[in-house]
């Protein structure tokens, strides 16, 4: 149960560090995102609601790379993805023609590729979160893992252009 948690904590907290860095060096091209995504918001509250997702989105990184802190960092892994995919369930729903800023600036709308890569997350944040990784495993396994999981950040972060060179824009 130590190589699933190592590998999944390697791909969350992988796919958060480069979702935070892009976000971070386009704050303000991710916070005029917010109306589009959640539809009429205050506008004296969304810059500050691009900082919190930012602050919050570079904690999860932190946390699982402290053991001790491990399920935490799983958790508010899990609580913003559950709330990203909220918003952008509701974004799809409403047809709204905004774009995805989740790793950057990008032409990709938001849509159901989004919602299938979320719960894809989600799906690797829940074990993490639910198992006590109590063990330490020889190294060699550890390696393994950690690369596993850094394959799959690739494969996360790299998801919309993958999806247009299988299955075409969307």
């Amino acid at each position: 149960m130590e190589y699933l948690q190592l590998g999944c904590a390697c791909l969350i907290g992988l796919v958060f560090v480069v979702s935070a860095v892009s976000k971070a060096r386009d704050l303000d091209g991710f916070a005029a995102s917010v109306p589009g995504l959640l539809g009429r918001v205050d506008g004296r509250i969304v810059r500050p609601l691009a900082m919190l997702v930012l602050v919050l989105e570079a904690l999860v990184p932190v946390l699982l790379a402290v053991p001790a802190a491990r399920r935490a960092g799983f958790g508010l892994a899990c609580l913003l993805l559950a709330a990203f995919t909220v918003a952008i369930a509701g974004a799809v729903r409403r047809r709204r023609r905004t774009t995805c800023r989740c790793f950057g600036a990008s032409n990709a709308p938001l849509g159901r590729r989004h919602l299938v890569r979320n719960a894809t997350l989600l799906a690797a944040a829940l074990p993490g979160a639910l198992s006590p990784g109590d063990g330490v495993p020889p190294p060699a396994g550890l390696v393994i893992a950690a690369a596993a999981g850094a394959v799959g950040a690739v494969l996360i972060v790299s998801f919309d252009d993958i999806v247009d060179l299988f299955a075409g824009s969307s």
